[in-house]
């Protein structure tokens, strides 16, 4: 065929690398999207966009951003939340952190940041409010989740460990979370998150039948569950029952669709706390989870709530 050669890799490549692209402008110059120069040795640089591929044999075009520099390091900080064992990360974004009980190691491959404090190097997890109902209801401004150094949390619904990881930075090495989950397939995730995390011990049944772990179960400050099931208030009180000392707090994500999809949200939220209440579990708060997820609420409250002692 007549004209320019064109071999079959250029006609993929954007115009400013093809081999018969027009001669370069002498005095141009163009940033590529990272800060770089895209620079011709001998050709003058490039005006435009800027071309972000390495043409071989060509000389004039490498990878822009390659010449660009940080000038000055970016301040960053941990900063306690009011939650007892969970952080502010402040730094080009903020986020909602839990200090690594693992360091060097990532659960569901979220970001770790190290922070240098009074000389002492420390390592955070990020924490996805997206994947996580527990981050969700902290970042919507829950008053009380009930869970902090040293807690026994019982955990239902705990899925492949993401945020049953969470709450094992929280409570540290002196809490335990035992994390109840049926699906053996996210269970042997789970199992091995609890290799590398001591205060997580997985407990691999249906968390509708409390008696069949009793034995492996010891009383435990705080109930979590997220268990998306029409019984869940039903599956939340048994474990209540068998496991929560009295004055203990729960935390229960209701899912609307998972209970009754004919019905508007509010009606099922309200339908779940009065099922709640019948089964001596005392609703404190509500809180609805938008926009982290849709028609979700988080209910917290207190078991068999302790008498006040009176003051003479």
């Amino acid at each position: 065929t007549g004209g320019t050669a064109r071999t079959y890799a250029d006609a993929y490549l954007p115009l400013s690398c093809r081999r018969d692209a027009p001669a370069p402008v002498a005095q141009g110059s163009a940033r590529g999207p990272w800060g770089g120069r895209e620079m011709g040795k001998g050709q003058g640089e490039r005006r435009g966009a800027g071309c972000v591929c390495t043409q071989a044999g060509k000389r004039g075009f490498r990878a822009a951003g390659s010449r660009g520099r940080v000038k000055g390091a970016m301040v960053v900080s941990v900063e306690p939340h009011r939650h007892e064992g969970v952080f502010i990360y402040r730094g080009a974004e903020d986020a909602l952190v839990t200090l690594n009980m693992v360091p060097g190691q990532s659960v569901y491959g979220e970001r770790r940041v190290t922070v240098t404090e009074g000389g002492v190097k420390q390592e955070y997890r990020t924490w996805n409010p997206f994947r996580s109902k527990l981050a969700a209801a902290i970042l919507g401004g829950v008053d009380q989740i009930h869970i902090k150094p040293k807690s026994k949390v019982l955990y239902l619904g705990a899925a492949s460990g993401t945020t049953v990881s969470h709450v094992s930075d929280i409570i540290g090495p002196d809490g335990l979370v035992y994390a109840v989950e049926f699906s053996h397939r996210a269970g042997r995730d789970l199992v091995n998150v609890a290799k590398k995390r001591t205060n997580i011990i997985p407990v691999l049944e249906d968390a509708r039948h409390p008696l069949k772990y009793r034995m492996l179960i010891g009383m435990v400050d705080v109930i979590f569950a997220d268990v998306a099931q029409p019984d869940q208030s039903r599956i939340v009180a048994l474990n209540a029952h068998t496991f929560l000392r009295n004055g203990g707090h729960f935390l229960i994500s209701i899912k609307a669709n998972c209970i009754d999809s004919t019905a508007s949200a509010e009606a099922v939220f309200a339908s779940e706390v009065r099922k709640l209440q019948q089964e001596n579990l005392k609703p404190q708060e509500q809180l609805t989870l938008e926009p982290y997820e849709r028609d979700h609420a988080v209910v917290v409250g207190v078991y068999r709530p302790l008498p006040k002692s009176s003051t003479k």
